[in-house]
C-alpha cells in the first residue's frame, strides 16, 4: 500500500487514521463522520467572559474573568446578545505530527446569527501529550438581539483534518501550548507577550 497523500482527509481516511490509532478521538462516534470532516459536539460545561474595564492584551490584570454558565432547568446553556461563551467540545482530540486541523461552525448555527468558532487552527501534535487527548475550546458569540439557548451534546462544529509533511516541532513544544487543556481556560496571551 502506498503512503497516504497530502491534503484533506476523507471520511474513509479519518476512520482509517482512527482505527490505526494514528489519530485519537474520545469518544468516537462513526455517525459524526462527514464526507471530509468530523463533527464535534458541544460539551456540558461553559463559561462567559465578564469584563469591567478596557482590555490591554499585554496586561493580564485587565483580562475578562471567566464566569461559569450552568445549564438551565432544561439542560440548555443560555447565550446572551453579544456575549462570548467559551465551551469545550465533548470530543477530546490528539493529532500526530503529520495531521493538522481546521475547526469551523456549521451553517445551521451561522444562519441563526451565531458564530461558533473564532480560532480555527489545530496544530500537528495537539493533544498528543495527554493520554486521553485534549478538548478544543469553542468561542461562541451571538449576533442576535435576543438570548440563544444551546444544547450540550449536540453537533455544533466540524473538524477538517489535513495530512501534511511531519512537522519539526509539535504543538506541545510551543510556548503558548493549550493542548494540555481538559477544561476551558482564559486567554494566556500576556504570559507570552513580547514588549
Amino acid at each position: 500500500m502506498s503512503a497516504p497523500g497530502l491534503g484533506i482527509l476523507s471520511d474513509r481516511e479519518i476512520r482509517a487514521a482512527y482505527d490505526s490509532r494514528e489519530l485519537r478521538i474520545d469518544p468516537f462516534d462513526p455517525e459524526l463522520l462527514r464526507p471530509a470532516a468530523l463533527s464535534l459536539r458541544l460539551g456540558f460545561e461553559a463559561a462567559v467572559l465578564d469584563s469591567h474595564t478596557d482590555v490591554d492584551v499585554a496586561d493580564a490584570t485587565t483580562y475578562p474573568t471567566l464566569v461559569p454558565r450552568d445549564p438551565d432547568g432544561q439542560g440548555r446553556l443560555r447565550l446572551n446578545p453579544g456575549e462570548v461563551m467559551l465551551a469545550p467540545t465533548l470530543e477530546r482530540i490528539s493529532l500526530p505530527a503529520g495531521i493538522a486541523g481546521l475547526v469551523d461552525g456549521t451553517s445551521d448555527y451561522a444562519r441563526l446569527g451565531i458564530s461558533v468558532v473564532l480560532s480555527h487552527q489545530v496544530s500537528p501534535g495537539y493533544g498528543s501529550d495527554i493520554d486521553s487527548g485534549a478538548i478544543l475550546t469553542l468561542e461562541i458569540v451571538s449576533h442576535l438581539s435576543r438570548a440563544v439557548f444551546l444544547r450540550p451534546g449536540t453537533r455544533i462544529g466540524n473538524l477538517m483534518l489535513l495530512r501534511c509533511s511531519p512537522v519539526e516541532r509539535l504543538y506541545p513544544e510551543m510556548p503558548a501550548n493549550y493542548s494540555r487543556d481538559v477544561l476551558v481556560r482564559a486567554s494566556r496571551l500576556a504570559e507570552h507577550h513580547v514588549g
